[in-house]
């Protein structure tokens, strides 16, 4: 799901145009320093072809995101240094300042966190490949990340959460995150593509137009377990609410997940709670 954000930055800092295709074989292979013999390779989870930046989105490639955040032969990367700049301008690696009595802030993996908890060693390119598609050390909560997601479909507001009851509600005008409109829209056009023929498929509805973004996040050296993420917004056309799901600790080969759990509540939403999707319901002539 960080892709996301990997990608808004890298449109932000013209690290690559959206219509620039990096091609997916299903991995991607450096030279290894220590042993030329045995390079390291960096995995996809599958091969895409050339890919741009809605269809990555769309796709989920990781190929493609290790080379925007890393950089690759030609192709520059944004480096770590900026992708710590702009997940904290998301609202990672901070409190969201809901009204709540504890919170947790998450990790951004930097050469800082890396040397601290790991015996003063270096940063190195892989780390950057795997922070660019949320994995090494990179923790985040549901909360934080429906906050970020809402910030790409309301045209760049950062929110405090706020709980209340009935009709109570508080003005919360928000901070800006100082990324124009034009790059967000990029961004949520891979989303939408991602539903309509892309990884999340399962949230495609008729009358309801949705943007999301999928995320399997591989847990423990022997990646049996993963965290299914699937988060978004709705409806496409003028976002009025953004969702997050994670399904914790599930089996590998287990697919039902994040996407399956949300459309049962769309679907739910759909018959039980009309008043939050009324005004992109069609229409209907009841008169004979």
């Amino acid at each position: 799901i960080v892709k996301v954000f990997i990608a808004t930055a890298a449109l932000n800092e013209h690290t690559i145009s959206p219509d620039t295709k990096i091609v997916s074989t299903g991995s991607l292979t450096i030279p290894n320093p220590f042993d030329p013999d045995k390079p390291t390779v960096f995995k996809d989870w599958k091969a895409h072809g050339p890919v741009n930046m809605r269809e990555a989105l769309a796709v989920s490639s990781d190929v493609y995101f290790y080379v925007v955040g890393g950089g690759f032969r030609n192709q520059a990367g944004l480096g770590i240094e900026r992708i710590d700049t702009y997940l904290k301008k998301f609202g990672f690696g901070a409190q969201t300042g809901i009204d709540a009595e504890k919170e947790e802030r998450g990790v951004i993996p930097t050469p800082a966190w890396k040397a601290e908890h790991f015996n003063g060693e270096v940063w190195n390119i892989g780390n950057t490949y795997h922070t660019s598609i949320g994995q090494y050390g990179f923790q985040v909560t549901p909360l934080q990340t429906v906050r970020a997601i809402a910030s790409i479909a309301n045209g760049g507001t950062l929110v405090t959460p706020l709980l209340y009851r009935n009709e109570t509600k508080i003005g919360n005008n928000g901070v800006s995150i100082g990324i124009p409109d034009g790059v967000l829209s990029v961004v949520r056009e891979g989303m939408r593509m991602a539903v309509t023929q892309g990884t999340a498929q399962g949230l495609s509805l008729p009358s309801l137009h949705i943007a999301a973004k999928t995320g399997t996040a591989e847990l423990g050296v022997t990646k049996e377990k993963v965290n299914s993420w699937v988060i978004g917004f709705f409806p496409y056309e003028a976002p009025r609410y953004a969702f997050a799901v994670v399904m914790e600790r599930g089996d590998a080969h287990n697919t039902i997940g994040g996407v399956f759990v949300m459309r049962q509540l769309f679907d739910w939403m759909l018959w039980s709670t009309p008043e939050y999707v009324e005004p992109i319901l069609p229409s209907m002539n009841l008169t004979n």
